[in-house]
């Protein structure tokens, strides 16, 4: 019954975190606001939460676990290669627009002032992504003979910017330009130019 109770008030002290962030863009996050969020004191906050800090992990740990489980089911299925690249742009994608407090984590916005090792992990979700798409199109190549115009790596970086790109688009705009916005029309464009025929 405890472990309920302690596992529930940490959920909502993410939820309240993930609205602040979504809630007023550009504003930097304090222990005080969030807890009066939440309906707790600051002290309540940190029988949860040792620091801000560990807030912040539990939600990368969140969105790694959510991607990536992802990504790892659209490798492993029988989709070409290109179509496989698609899913898993278009899954990050529709994963910061459903989830905006996310997307300031993901470009770091949230992250101001905080510690180091934060803006280092979302470093590596993104290298992590990069090295999924990578081995992809090495794959690609031996099993499909499809090549790139240039190497698996400059291709997968080139796919990381462009998604970093309409990430950092959509908190600029205070979420206003959505990430999946035309992208239907896009990706066909930059698959065109990436792939050769």
């Amino acid at each position: 019954m405890t472990q309920t109770v302690k596992t529930s008030r940490r959920e909502q002290i993410l939820q309240c975190l993930v609205a602040m962030l979504e809630n007023d863009p550009g504003a930097r996050i304090t222990t005080a606001a969030l807890a009066k969020m939440v309906g707790v004191s600051e002290a309540a906050l940190y029988r949860h939460f040792p620091s801000k800090a560990k807030m912040f992990e539990a939600l990368i740990d969140f969105i790694e676990e959510t991607v990536f489980s992802r990504t790892n089911m659209i490798t492993k299925s029988e989709s070409p290669s290109v179509r496989q690249c698609e899913q898993i742009l278009t899954l990050v994608l529709t994963f910061v627009e459903r989830n905006p407090g996310m997307a300031r984590i993901l470009t770091g916005d949230a992250l101001a002032g905080e510690s180091e090792r934060l803006r280092a992990s979302i470093n590596q979700f993104f290298q992590r992504l990069e090295t999924q798409l990578k081995q992809v199109l090495r794959e690609a190549e031996l099993k499909e003979g499809l090549r790139t115009q240039t190497t698996a790596s400059a291709t997968a970086n080139l796919m990381i910017a462009t998604v970093e790109g309409r990430i950092r688009q959509f908190v600029r705009s205070d979420f206003k330009i959505k990430p999946t916005e035309q992208w239907e029309n896009q990706w066909p464009c930059l698959a065109m130019g990436l792939f050769r025929d």
